[in-house]
Parts: structure tokens; sequence; C-alpha cells
């Protein structure tokens, strides 16, 4: 039986008050979906709004383009699966074996106090499934709970977007927090390297990667505990 795992993306495209525009990372989203596809996994996107989520701008710019964003541009197939998202209110843990969250600074914003993707997170850890985030997408967790009513990230080894990593693109003045702060007053046992090395941690059922450099690796990680 092939593995189903669910992929939440953000509809968040306002980057704060800058009049810029944010979004999801691609990286973050292609390295892990050719991960899970080519490791013979059944993928399904989702987002707050369902469709197409916003594509953060930066994100495109050749710097940042790697194999898998290349495979990505190339490839209508994920590129129709993309702009036909189901909303998240439409999905529910039963129907998959694990849930991946691709990072961008798109979820600061639409997806650590929606109520809709913390009970689909408490859900899949109720069901002995596990959770896996990147980068900014990590602070998906803060607001879950664990089956004792506690943090989810208390005391457990977890990772996301570094403060010196925000100073570095200059957005630690726009963002609505830092990802490092908070995963440390949750309780969090917060690792990291250096700014853009690779970096991913699980810690039971519990798998967060650093950055988008990372994001291949969480999610080996996570087919890793789907065995």
């Amino acid at each position: 039986m092939a593995k189903k795992i669910l992929m939440v993306l953000t509809s968040h495209a306002e980057l704060g008050n800058t009049g810029e525009k944010t979004g999801f990372w691609v990286e973050e989203f292609a390295a892990p979906y050719y991960a899970f596809i080519d490791a013979g996994a059944e993928v399904t996107l989702a987002s707050p709004e369902g469709g197409q989520p916003p594509i953060d701008p930066t994100s495109t710019m050749a710097d940042f383009q790697t194999d898998a964003t290349k495979r990505y541009d190339n490839d209508s197939a994920a590129q129709t699966l993309m702009a036909n998202t189901k909303q998240l209110s439409d999905v529910n843990a039963s129907d998959f074996d694990a849930v991946f969250y691709p990072g961008g600074h798109g979820p600061l914003w639409d997806l650590v106090d929606n109520t809709t993707s913390i009970t689909l997170l408490e859900n899949f850890i109720k069901q002995q499934k596990p959770v896996a985030a990147v980068c900014h997408a990590s602070a998906v967790l803060l607001n879950v709970k664990d089956n004792e009513g506690n943090a989810l990230v208390a005391g457990k080894k977890v990772t996301g977007f570094t403060n010196s990593e925000e100073a570095a693109v200059e957005l630690t003045d726009i963002v609505p927090f830092l990802v490092e702060d908070e995963l440390i007053k949750k309780g969090g046992d917060y690792q990291k390297t250096d700014d853009w090395g690779i970096l991913a941690v699980a810690d039971g059922l519990v798998i967060t990667g650093q950055n988008p450099a990372s994001s291949e690796l969480a999610a080996k990680k996570l087919l890793t505990k789907l065995g």
C-alpha cells in the first residue's frame, strides 16, 4: 500500500505591511514533494483557502533554483495539483499516514493560530502519525498540544528558521515573531546549525527542518519514520 502524505501550504500572500508579496517557498515544497513521490507515496495538497497557494516571488529567483524547483517548473501535473489544493477544512488526519508543512513566510500569518490546522495536527498526533514542518512552517506547531494537553514541542528537539537567518534576509522587524524565539518559549529543545546549513531533527512523531536547504532531509526523515 502506498503511503498517503498530506502537504499543507499557506494561502497568505502579503508580507506584513511592506506592500511586498510572500507565500510558500518553492524549494520547500518541491524537494519534499519529489522525495515523497519518488518513494512511491501518494501526495495530497491542501491550504486554508484551497485553490492556488501564493508562491513567494523571491523563491523563484535564479539564486534559489535547485534540481527540485527546475523539475517542478517543468511538471505540469504537479502544477495542476498545486492550482487545485483542497481546502484545509475538508481534509482529515484519518485519511493520511503523515503530514508535511513547507515554509516560506506565509504560514507565520495564516497557519499558526489557525484552529483547523491545529486540530488537524493534534489529530495526527492522537493517531500516532508523524507531523513534519520545515523553516518558517515549524511555527505551525507552536499552538499544538500533545495528548496530555501540553505544548507538543515542549521537551522535544525541534528546529526552524533561525534568528540569524531572519536577520540575514532583513525581515526581523517585518515578521509577526521569530520562529527560534517562540519554539524556545514553548519549551522546545531548539537545535540549529550554521546559517543556511542543513539540519533536520526527528523527535518522536515531530520532524522539523531548519531552512530551505533542510527540506529534503526533513522529508527523508519523515519517509524513514513511515518505514
